[in-house]
């Protein structure tokens, strides 16, 4: 029997979860849910990869790497026909728009449910990664549950999301939903080390990254406007009552946005709490700003991190993003001034 490999950081849950299916027991749809940058997509590839793997196995999960099948699948992409992958929103797509998938300028519902029907090119499963999934609009997600109520045969769906509240109960009713945690530090040096980092940096990526190497690469960027920076200049100027210039807010960054601004709030609350028992900040690179801040008492506290909460939820609907980061803005200003 070959070698089997299975190249996912982390993740052992769903490992253990995915090694005790076969083919036969294995379901029709999966939805992986988690923090952004925790290797779902990843996962998602290599468990494609390990089903339209040729190597003879006693479970899904494993692949040799070696097989013509294997051959047509990379890292970062692929050309094996029974792979198909989509990363963001779905349209609905017209109707009668017959174009193959793989020559779409963009992925639709209506493109996948054609592919749906289709039989397999090699004989054994078709793979559809649906990645960091959405739908434009309820036609467009609507579009899709005949499939997940009468699932053909040898088709396997995977999507992923790390706001599984955006989707439709509908279509969510009808995955079975696989939860992917944080990574540790040492996994998260792991992966950046594999993409060619430095130990040194490394080390100081996983210790900002909170578990996500979306994070920790965002981090370690050289670009001065990244993300990051923006919240961290707007959050320092609006709890000293400033009314910065709001750049950050956007649909596809303001989640994320969100979480950095928690992290900020929680390492004041760590740092300068006037219980006086000082923690240990996971924003190591603004600690210093940070100890500069006025204390802060625990109501202020708690109700700021309320309010970022709720707005949190408030981002995961259809609510303007400028509307949710200046409720955030309001619970925040003037807090230590």
């Amino acid at each position: 029997m070959s070698k089997l490999h299975f190249d996912v950081v982390g993740a052992e849950g769903p490992k253990q979860f995915f090694a005790r299916l076969t083919t036969e027991t294995i379901a029709h749809a999966y939805l992986f849910t988690g923090p952004p940058g925790v290797g779902k997509k990843t996962f998602a590839r290599r468990l494609a990869q390990s089903l339209l793997c040729e190597a003879p196995k006693d479970h899904v999960i494993g692949y040799d790497g070696t097989c013509a099948s294997c051959k047509l699948i990379g890292k970062e992409e692929t050309r094996h026909p029974d792979l198909l992958e989509s990363i963001g929103a779905l349209k609905i797509g017209e109707a009668d728009e017959p174009m193959a998938f793989h020559e779409a300028d963009a992925t639709t519902s209506r493109d996948l449910v054609r592919q749906l029907s289709l039989q397999s090119y090699s004989g054994g499963f078709r793979i559809f990664v649906l990645g960091d999934v959405d739908f434009a609009s309820p036609a467009a997600a609507n579009a899709l549950l005949k499939f997940f109520e009468e699932p053909p045969p040898r088709v396997v769906l995977l999507l992923t999301t790390a706001t599984p509240s955006r989707l439709l109960a509908t279509i969510r009713s009808r995955l079975v939903e696989v939860r992917f945690p944080s990574l540790r530090q040492a996994e998260v040096v792991e992966v950046l080390r594999e993409k060619g980092y430095d130990q040194k940096q490394a080390q100081l990526g996983a210790a900002l990254s909170q578990g996500s190497v979306t994070r920790a690469l965002s981090a370690l960027s050289e670009d001065e406007e990244q993300l990051r920076d923006q919240v961290a200049r707007w959050f320092f100027g609006v709890v000293k009552g400033e009314t910065p210039e709001e750049v950050w807010a956007s649909r596809e960054t303001l989640d994320e946005g969100l979480e950095i601004v928690k992290t900020l709030v929680r390492d004041w609350i760590a740092l300068r709490s006037e219980s006086g028992a000082a923690g240990i900040a996971l924003a190591v690179d603004y600690a210093p700003k940070l100890k500069k801040l006025p204390k802060i008492d625990a109501a202020t506290a708690t109700n700021a991190l309320t309010k970022i909460g709720e707005a949190q939820k408030l981002a995961r609907t259809n609510v303007s993003p400028a509307l949710v980061s200046e409720l955030v803005r309001m619970s925040l200003s003037g807090t230590a001034a």
